[in-house]
């Protein structure tokens, strides 16, 4: 951080930090009988309409007032030039003691890169074909007590970047908040091909006393009044399902979830999901409007369908490849599950080729693993868009079971450049058979396995009044943004990511 020398009144130099200048210039204003802080502003134009239309206006009579933060000064004597940005570009200013007065110009040295301005004046060219506002009068908007990150120098510390994202956004400009504008337009987007097909979006809450859907831990709170805890939800599968029941047939909802586990490159304890039911549909169906969707977004968002993630090209013009779970298993790892019946064996033969494996899982947890191990190895033939197709049955507890191979249900994942982007399934309508899986799931909690679904006897009670044939969706609104972006960290697509304590904070 910068020091500025202040002499004392034997003319001594002392260094002071430049945060205790800039308070000093902030009292400096209020002795001045200036508020630093003012509630009035007024603006005329942005800076981009100006820019836009600079030619034709240049000249004109009459005074363009704009506004924004001070990011360069230069005093040059008599003149300053300077440059103020606001939200929508940047532009020059010049002020000239000869029009401000001798004492209002004085006050520029209170002024500090950082601070909020607004400036009236004309445009002009000045004789290096700069295009700027003549000054004739401003005013100060808001103070800055901290220095800016350096733009070259200040802020290439990837975890600051992600604990302070107002400064990332400051001093990386546009790079930075390209991100959060595809993520904005990536919603969007989804949001627009969802209304046009038919959906219709719905809000569930996110405070649920009984918490379903996935296979996660939850976070738990307390309600005073109600005297009893309620769960942040994992998921809204459960509620949207009984919107089915209740004669929607095809709804939506675009909302955070909350999930108590770790956290990594792909991972944030709140994250944001879309999940779409459609009545009269089985996962085909749904396959196809992924694909179609997820096309007609990076469309809008990129211009084409064709977009490259960390270094590889994917083409997202549908069909995409459709690979059965196991079978690609075998061709990825060289295990074929269907020779190991069980979670011993299997857990045997995945040691057996270096996999870690511990048959306490499970056999589908095993297989889960191998499919985790099968993207880790980042083979090429895996990083195109694809689906994966039917999965076990001990891990798809909401899902209906395959219509020609016992033991599998009918779910499928997308996946798009090694990552993960969502799951689905043709879901699981027929309540005796739902009871059944969640009384396994219990089984399985109480032998330790915190993530087990819980038994929700009030969704059973919904299906019991029956529910249609239905297909249904949920895809991460963050990796789809990690891949659009081309991001390989979560964190880089959240503003405000879950980060571990700082060592001051421990």
């Amino acid at each position: 951080m910068a020091d500025e020398q202040q002499r004392d009144i034997k003319g001594r130099v002392n260094l002071i930090s430049e945060e205790e200048a800039r308070r000093r210039r902030l009292e400096a204003l209020r002795e001045k009988g200036i508020n630093p802080y003012p509630n009035l502003v007024e603006r005329t134009h942005t800076i981009a309409e100006v820019l836009q239309h600079f030619d034709a206006w240049r000249g004109e009579e009459g005074d363009f007032i704009l506004t924004g933060r001070i990011r360069l000064m230069r005093d040059m004597g008599r003149v300053t030039f300077a440059q103020i940005e606001d939200g929508t570009g940047r532009i020059q200013i010049f002020f000239q003691v000869n029009d401000l007065g001798k004492e209002t110009y004085q006050t520029l040295k209170l002024l500090d890169i950082g601070d909020f301005v607004q400036v009236r004046g004309f445009l002009f060219v000045t004789t290096r074909g700069e295009r700027t506002l003549h000054v004739r009068e401003f005013h100060i908007l808001a103070k800055g007590l901290r220095p800016l990150p350096e733009k070259y120098h200040g802020l290439e510390d990837i975890e600051l970047r992600q604990r302070k994202r107002y400064l990332d956004l400051i001093a990386n400009g546009d790079e930075a908040k390209q991100v959060f504008i595809i993520r904005s337009r990536t919603i969007t987007a989804m949001r627009r091909y969802l209304d046009e097909h038919g959906f219709i979006e719905v809000e569930t809450p996110i405070l649920q006393p009984l918490y379903g859907g996935a296979t996660a831990r939850p976070f738990v709170t307390h309600h005073h009044t109600l005297d009893r805890d309620l769960y942040l939800r994992i998921a809204v599968e459960l509620y949207l399902k009984r919107l089915i029941v209740a004669g929607f047939e095809r709804v939506y909802e675009i909302g955070r979830d909350f999930r108590n586990e770790g956290i990594d490159r792909t991972h944030n304890p709140e994250f944001t999901m879309m999940e779409c039911y459609q009545a009269y549909a089985d996962y085909n169906d749904i396959m196809k409007l992924v694909e179609e969707m997820i096309c007609s977004i990076a469309q809008e968002v990129k211009g084409s369908p064709r977009i490259v993630y960390q270094g590889t090209e994917i083409n997202l013009t549908p069909p995409w490849e459709r690979i059965r779970l196991l079978d690609a298993i075998e061709e990825f790892t060289g295990i074929d599950v269907n020779r190991y019946p069980d979670e011993e064996s299997l857990a045997a033969a995945m040691r057996a080729q270096g996999y870690e494996a511990d048959p306490r899982l499970g056999r589908g947890r095993l297989i889960d693993d191998l499919k985790g191990a099968m993207f880790r190895q980042g083979h090429p033939a895996l990083r195109k868009a694809l689906f994966l197709t039917d999965y076990p049955l001990d891990v798809s507890p909401l899902a209906k079971q395959h219509r020609e191979i016992p033991g599998l249900v009918e779910r499928f994942q997308p996946f798009i450049g090694g990552l993960e982007m969502g799951n689905a399934f043709t879901e699981l309508n027929d309540p005796l058979d739902q009871r059944a899986r969640f009384e396994d799931q219990m089984r399985q909690r109480a032998q330790g396995d915190e993530e087990a679904q819980v038994l929700d006897e009030d969704f059973l009670e919904a299906l019991e009044v029956g529910m249609p044939p239905t297909g249904g969706l949920g895809i991460g609104i963050d990796r789809l943004t990690m891949l659009l972006a081309d991001r390989d960290s979560i964190r880089d697509v959240i503003l405000f990511p879950a980060l571990r304590k700082t060592a001051e904070e421990a």
